[in-house]
């Protein structure tokens, strides 16, 4: 079997305690020390990222199931094929495993990328730190501040970061065994700081950031949020530069409701707001949500609506958000650079008066 997280769900009972600093609860077999080490060295990976997928023998939901993995077990992705549409889904993109085929939207790609440790951290307009990303297929968390404050982690049985997300990190801690803990902290969040293995971490650099076409005024951004289109498309003087797939807000909740309040606000827009990261939070008790770490962060639209990157699904192509537009990580991030107004890494942040930076005009046909 190629598969690398034991098939447990994530709310089985805790079995083991180990203190670290006063402050860590873990499972005794996602020990921090060799979490960066323990994943395929293969060069593209999966995370599942939904509670459960049948690994089936053929790319469809008709297909005899080989087994069962749950929420973060990770799998050695093959590559990705055309197969059969589940009822009430949108996407006929399967992932081919060593063991069999995974529906692609509950399975994020990641890679497995240990890093450089920085010893030294840099001095900002804020004291110490730097942005960072996670390059592992997932990262465990040692709460160094408790009780918990975010809702997130109020309910997580094992909070962790995850591949692609962006964290600010503002100190290093090295334990009894020499191994080397970074301090994650969110600029934005509600103050819960975490030691975190530091392998697990690349910096961003001024490459990451640097704008693309900064001579270039004459920038929209277009975003098609019809049902059977969803996609986003960048244009330079009429001319399109970029493409990529989205997922807008969506049409109806769980239940077959029809939820207004979710869609993605039409019409023309300008951004007004930019950050690396940012701790995203809305809705109500039951039925809301709180996202640490989101990466490449443009918003557009009221108080909160977005373009952004995603982590906890890869259903692109397929209305799901909240309002927001989802984007894959790495589209995110070209977008973040391309559109203006242009964002340092010193703060990491920066809001702009009217009539904003670059327009986005939210259609739907």
């Amino acid at each position: 079997m190629y598969w690398f997280s034991k098939k447990i769900s994530r709310r089985d009972l805790l079995k083991g305690v180990v203190a670290f600093g006063g402050a860590m609860t873990l499972y005794p077999w996602l020990d921090a020390n060799a979490q960066a080490t323990n994943f395929s060295e293969s060069n593209k990976l999966g995370r599942v990222c939904s509670g459960l997928v049948n690994i089936r023998s053929k790319p469809s939901i008709n297909a005899e199931s080989l087994g069962v993995l749950y929420e973060d077990a990770v799998v050695v992705w093959l590559r990705e094929v055309v197969g059969e549409i589940p009822g009430g889904m949108m996407n006929a993109r399967w992932v081919e495993t060593p063991d069999g085929y995974i529906y692609a939207p509950s399975l994020q790609p990641v890679k497995n990328i240990e890093n450089s440790i920085l010893e030294n951290l840099p001095e900002t307009s804020l004291g110490k730190g730097f942005w960072t990303e996670v390059t592992i297929p997932y990262v465990d968390l040692i709460l160094n501040n408790p009780p918990a404050r975010s809702p997130w982690l109020k309910e997580a049985i094992n909070p962790r970061l995850y591949y692609s997300q962006i964290i600010w990190i503002d100190d290093l801690k090295i334990d009894a065994d020499g191994e080397k803990y970074y301090q994650v902290n969110e600029r934005y969040g509600y103050g819960d700081i975490f030691w975190a293995n530091a392998k697990a971490f690349r910096p961003l650099t001024e490459k990451d950031l640097e704008p693309i076409s900064p001579e270039i005024e004459n920038k929209i951004v277009y975003v098609d949020v019809t049902t059977s289109r969803q996609y986003l498309t960048c244009l330079e003087n009429g001319v399109e530069v970029y493409y990529c797939q989205i997922s807008s807000g969506a049409k109806w909740n769980s239940d077959g409701q029809i939820v207004e309040s979710w869609g993605t606000p039409r019409g023309v827009h300008r951004t007004w707001r930019k950050q690396i990261s940012t701790h995203m939070t809305g809705g109500t008790t039951g039925g809301g949500w709180d996202i640490p770490g989101v990466g490449w962060t443009i918003l557009f639209s009221g108080t909160g609506v977005a373009i952004h990157s995603t982590f906890w699904h890869n259903d692109y192509g397929t209305p799901r958000s909240h309002g927001c537009v989802n984007v894959k990580p790495e589209d995110a991030q070209w977008i973040f650079r391309w559109t203006l107004p242009t964002v340092t890494s010193d703060p990491g942040d920066i809001t702009i008066p009217m009539p904003g930076g670059t327009q986005i005009d939210v259609r739907e046909f």
